[in-house]
């Protein structure tokens, strides 16, 4: 299959630094090594035989790397990629301008596919399966179905919620892999390579310091990496120390734990306004002025993940290492998910 270049339809904010940071191989990604085995064999096993890579459903947390696998994944198969989103995606027509506007072996990306309307998500099946799309003409008595043949192609969602993916459209992803948080040291490479790339002095303990602040998250860790920059020239002589680190980090008000300011409004949202909880998401959301999807997809995992917040069926509850982070103790006689 021909080398062909790597576009994107969307552009975002800062798409060239972005795009600088994110490697663009697989030897150059840290992390998720037995996903990144998995992928680059199938990656293999399909250019030996000529033919596009099977779909690919990528889900987990938001940052951890699923666009740049997608990236990595095209560039190694030699095609285009074409990215897209599911909230972007309003009608059929808008898929349909999409998928026939593929050239054989494209890589078609969608983020946040969870969140493509089930109207529009129908259409997909038979161009996943079959390489066919259905296309309703007219409407009433005059309606008829025209069927075109679609070029063989891949397609790669994206998703941080997999659980709310139908199981139709789920079982058409013969690929599935699961990203999942980062380990500091991880962490601590991509920092230090993000640091080189930007031309930046940082020491291995800076660069640590950074790591386990950032969430298991290597965008949180770019992220974070560019705001220490900034206070190591204003504040520093420009190096990233281990103490310069803590200083600036101390300033963004994110603790030794990577915990902000939004991480303890829940916490203290739950423990003081909903005594200790449970309480279902909507509540906490305008209690702490947030909206649901950010609080169920940014911050609760990592509070979760942490030990600082359990979810039951009846709502989220506050743990006592919650109590303990907040340097309170947890009342006697609470039991999680019950008053």
């Amino acid at each position: 299959m021909p080398d062909r270049e790597v576009t994107n339809i969307l552009t975002k904010p800062d798409v060239a630094l972005e795009m600088t940071l994110r490697p663009s191989l697989f030897s150059e990604f840290t992390g998720q090594a037995k996903v990144k085995e998995r992928i680059e064999i199938a990656v293999q096993a399909a250019k030996q035989r000529g033919e596009p890579i099977d779909h690919v459903l990528l889900s987990g947390p938001p940052g951890l790397g699923k666009t740049t696998i997608a990236n990595i994944i095209a560039k190694a198969m030699g095609a285009n990629l074409k990215s897209t989103s599911g909230p972007t995606i309003e009608k059929a027509g808008d898929l349909a301008g999409l998928l026939t506007n593929l050239e054989e072996g494209d890589v078609l990306f969608i983020d946040e596919i969870h969140r493509l309307q089930k109207t529009i998500e129908e259409y997909l099946y038979p161009a996943m399966e079959d390489f066919k799309l259905d296309i309703i003409i007219d409407q009433g008595p005059n309606a008829r179905s025209i069927r075109l043949n679609l070029p063989r192609f891949t397609l790669i969602g994206a998703t941080t919620r997999s659980g709310l993916l139908s199981a139709p459209l789920l079982t058409r992803f013969p690929i599935r892999e699961r990203v999942d948080y980062y380990h500091a040291d991880q962490l601590q490479q991509i920092i230090i390579r993000s640091g080189r790339l930007l031309n930046i002095e940082i020491e291995e303990r800076g660069a640590m310091e950074i790591a386990r602040r950032s969430r298991g998250t290597p965008r949180i860790a770019n992220n974070l990496l560019k705001r220490v920059r900034d206070y190591a020239q204003v504040r520093g002589d420009g190096r990233i120390t281990a103490e310069l680190a803590d200083r600036s980090l101390e300033l963004l008000e994110i603790d030794q734990n990577g915990l902000d300011e939004m991480d303890k409004r829940i916490l203290e949202a739950i423990m003081f306004k909903f005594n200790g909880g449970p309480v279902g998401v909507s509540s906490l959301a305008v209690a702490v002025g947030e909206e649901p999807d950010t609080i169920e997809e940014v911050y609760e995992p990592y509070l979760i993940m942490e030990g600082y917040l359990n979810r039951t069926s009846q709502g989220r509850v506050v743990t006592e290492l919650g109590y303990k982070k907040l340097g309170l103790l947890k009342p006697a006689g609470k039991q999680p998910g019950l008053f």
